[in-house]
């Protein structure tokens, strides 16, 4: 099983850690967790070197997780990183915002680890 790189961007250091610990209880082995709590921090982050995955809220201060994808999406060596957007957003228009710049899927809060793992590991190919 790979080890997997992955970036949770959450202005709430709280579900942070709750998403990684949801990621892990998908059996997802993490290697490193890389965390930012916007957009910003994220880009800086995604600049440092390669991950395997990002899971990002689109509600934050600073940068947005709709900014932030529009921002990813200029940097070459981030284009094929998958981005799971995690919201508790009810608006479908949001949902399909974010697919359309370039989200590979969405959690909707709350989630189960059975969830994140059936969102998240289908966008890892062979990596689990």
């Amino acid at each position: 099983m790979k080890k997997l790189k992955v970036l949770i961007v959450d202005d709430s250091s709280v579900m942070r850690k709750i998403v990684e610990r949801a990621l892990r209880q998908a059996g997802l082995e993490l290697t490193e967790v890389l965390e930012a709590s916007n957009g910003a921090e994220a880009l800086v982050q995604v600049q440092k070197g390669s991950l395997d995955m990002i899971l990002s809220d689109i509600n934050m201060p600073v940068m947005d997780g709709l900014e932030f994808l529009k921002n990813l999406s200029t940097i070459e060596s981030a284009r094929n990183i998958p981005v799971v957007m995690i919201t508790t957003e009810g608006s479908e228009a949001r949902v399909v915002e974010a697919l359309s710049a370039g989200a590979k899927g969405y959690l909707r809060k709350p989630f189960t680890p059975e969830q994140v793992k059936e969102r998240v590991t289908p966008l890892l190919g062979g990596s689990l």
